[in-house]
């Protein structure tokens, strides 16, 4: 038998514990093909979302999903993110919640890890590459038109 993830669990108490303490509870959450967040939010692939119940509707936080409805620059927007896609869940006023490590996709996981290493001579070439390539970017330096009086 395997053992469930505990991070739905922390994220419905971080939630409960802010609601009670009077405090907005955000979450962190590396976008990913199966998050449903408005994208012109999103920030280096990532978006932070106030989960709080002045701010969302119908939320919904069960052990595979986390689902809302809020408005996003007006307009109302359903939200859908996988918990594991969640990043992590913080108060914003005290900065107080948990950090989860972001699950990777398992088949770029495997393509990264089936790689050869690169050898030293690989990076040397690498290297001596880059390096010409950047002295043909560079204009060919013109003789001084100055001359030396004495």
């Amino acid at each position: 038998m395997s053992e469930q993830s505990a991070k739905p669990y922390l994220v419905r108490a971080l939630c409960e514990w802010c609601a009670d303490n009077g405090l907005t509870p955000y979450l962190a959450v590396k976008v990913n093909a199966q998050t449903r967040v408005p994208q012109s939010f999103v920030r280096k692939g990532e978006i932070v979302l106030n989960i709080s119940l002045n701010a969302t509707r119908k939320l919904t936080i069960d052990n595979e999903w986390v689902n809302f409805n809020a408005r996003f620059g007006g307009a109302s927007q359903e939200v859908s993110v996988p918990m594991a896609a969640i990043t992590g869940i913080f108060a914003k006023e005290t900065g107080y919640g948990f950090a989860f490590a972001p699950v990777e996709d398992p088949v770029a996981s495997l393509e990264q890890a089936t790689q050869p290493a690169p050898t030293d001579i690989d990076t040397a070439l690498a290297q001596d590459r880059d390096a010409a390539a950047k002295d043909a970017d560079k204009p060919k330096a013109r003789p001084s038109h100055l001359q030396i009086i004495k």
